[in-house]
């Protein structure tokens, strides 16, 4: 069995290890991979992001199953894309990977069906975001609603830390396009 995983980071590597130890794999390529990886996988040159590249990688090797680790190609359907073409991918469709790849849409969700979750207000608007933030105080939280990676979430002690979080999120457009709306939530501890 041929295995590919897309990624290159800490989990990725876990994946590659352990899918290694299966007496039933006889190679495992891992796009893009890293330097640790590429002891135990054959790394390829290939993003994370670029799923039809990967698809048609996939193709050419006769890839029999492939293990999607990042956010990203799982918001964009790599898994759909995959499974519309015949081939066995692990990982949610793009539908279910909207649970991580939108924190509006969780939100949204839970709300939805009656799941606990912090009160929240979703905004687009930086003005009014900061608006909100001065009539809610802090603690609180701001989240770009977006994938970035790892870093959009800003647990902000005081009224001028959730601002400066906003306008880095909002303004600043630290996060790109993840930053096009923002959720403020009461902070939970």
């Amino acid at each position: 069995m041929k295995v590919l995983v897309i990624g290159g980071g800490g989990r990725e590597h876990a994946l590659c290890w352990k899918i290694k130890q299966s007496p039933a794999v006889k190679k495992i390529f891992c796009a893009p991979g890293n330097a640790g990886i590429a002891g135990i996988a054959e790394c390829i040159d290939i993003g994370a992001e670029k799923i039809q590249d990967l698809l048609e990688f996939a193709r050419y090797e006769g890839i029999d199953l492939t293990v999607v680790g990042p956010e990203k190609p799982l918001t964009l359907g790599i898994i759909d894309l995959f499974h519309k073409e015949g081939r066995r991918a692990f990982g949610p469709a793009r539908t279910a990977a909207e649970l991580e790849g939108s924190k509006v849409f969780s939100k949204d969700l839970m709300r939805k069906y009656g799941i606990p979750t912090a009160e929240y207000k979703t905004f687009t608007s930086f003005l009014e975001a900061q608006n909100y933030i001065r009539l809610k105080g802090a603690p609180i939280v701001v989240k770009a609603d977006g994938l970035a990676a790892g870093k959009g979430v800003i647990v902000a002690e005081t009224v001028s830390e959730a601002l400066a979080a906003v306008k880095k999120i909002m303004e600043e457009r630290v996060f790109g396009s993840a930053g096009d709306r923002v959720v403020i939530e009461e902070c939970l501890r």
